[in-house]
């Protein structure tokens, strides 16, 4: 067996992984494709990675490839991720989700987790409003008139999600003791993460270059830290997705570190302490209607 990657089965496996999931592999990254995929050079006893390559290309099998883009994808994530956007949710937005469920404008609160890993982001998402309500004594409105979806293109990582455990190194990364106490219960080296708000989140398996039309539209997407992986022209095209998949007065929020300079075809930013996050251009989010 011959792990080292050439420059040609560089090039095949950077063509594959960009047209398969987006994410553009740079030059100088080519050690990610060596260090990740050797593994399947023994699995299947291969000499290279150019019969890997074409082991792919000529029996397209699905399990392999979605294998491939697990072992690639990197599933770095936190609990409340960035101070700023938990602080916009429950200053800005959730006062105004409240009003607009007692006014009886129809239908949930649609909150989208794009990429959302090993399940943080959305259960953080989950809490945050669990929490809000129950610290401002709001017995009318509950976690079921939020509807929170998330999504992720690998299977793995969402079965994993799906099961709400998480050990010690995880709950130390971004988890506050309040939360701990109300949300989880250990066992072992193990938290569990309360049922209600485990059931409060939807899974889906989903791939960023698909049409986003099956979704239906939200009132709140999380698109945090996912476009840095994706080439100029995707992120243009997800962008221009996103507006078309918020409501009238929908609001998108990035990561605290990611500039986002062509906002303005498509959305107009908003300013709340330190934070930035953007809704769609010609909305007016101080009036919630639901689109």
């Amino acid at each position: 067996m011959n792990g080292h990657l050439s420059s040609q089965a560089f090039q095949l496996f950077q063509k594959y992984i960009e047209e398969n999931c987006g994410i553009v592999i740079r030059d100088e990254k080519a050690y990610l494709i060596e260090s990740r995929l050797s593994k399947f050079l023994i699995r299947f006893g291969l000499s290279g990675f150019e019969e890997l390559y074409n082991m792919l290309r000529q029996q397209k099998q699905a399990a392999l490839t979605e294998e491939i883009i697990d072992a690639i994808t990197t599933n770095e994530t936190l609990w409340f991720r960035d101070k700023t956007p938990w602080e916009v949710l429950e200053d800005q937005l959730l006062p105004k989700y409240i009003e607009a469920i007692r006014q009886g404008r129809g239908g949930k609160i649609r909150i989208w987790s794009a990429a959302c890993a090993t399940g943080q982001e959305p259960y953080s998402i989950a809490m945050c409003i669990d929490r809000y309500l129950l610290r401002h004594g709001i017995a009318d409105i509950t976690l079921n008139d939020f509807e929170i979806v998330a999504t992720d293109i690998s299977h793995t990582v969402l079965q994993l999600a799906k099961l709400g455990k998480y050990d010690n190194i995880t709950m130390a990364r971004g988890m506050t003791l309040e939360y701990r106490e109300q949300y989880f219960r250990q066992e072992g080296r193990t938290w569990l993460l309360d049922e209600r708000i485990k059931n409060s989140v939807q899974f889906k398996q989903f791939n960023l270059q698909n049409s986003f039309i099956g979704l239906g539209f939200f009132d709140l997407i999380f698109f945090r830290y996912v476009a840095i992986y994706f080439s100029e022209a995707l992120k243009k095209e997800i962008m221009k997705k996103i507006s078309n998949s918020l409501t009238k007065e929908g609001v998108l929020i990035l990561g605290n570190s990611e500039v986002f300079l062509d906002y303005n075809e498509y959305f107009e930013a908003e300013f709340y302490k330190n934070a930035n996050f953007y809704t769609v251009r010609g909305g007016c989010y101080e009036n919630i209607i639901r689109g």
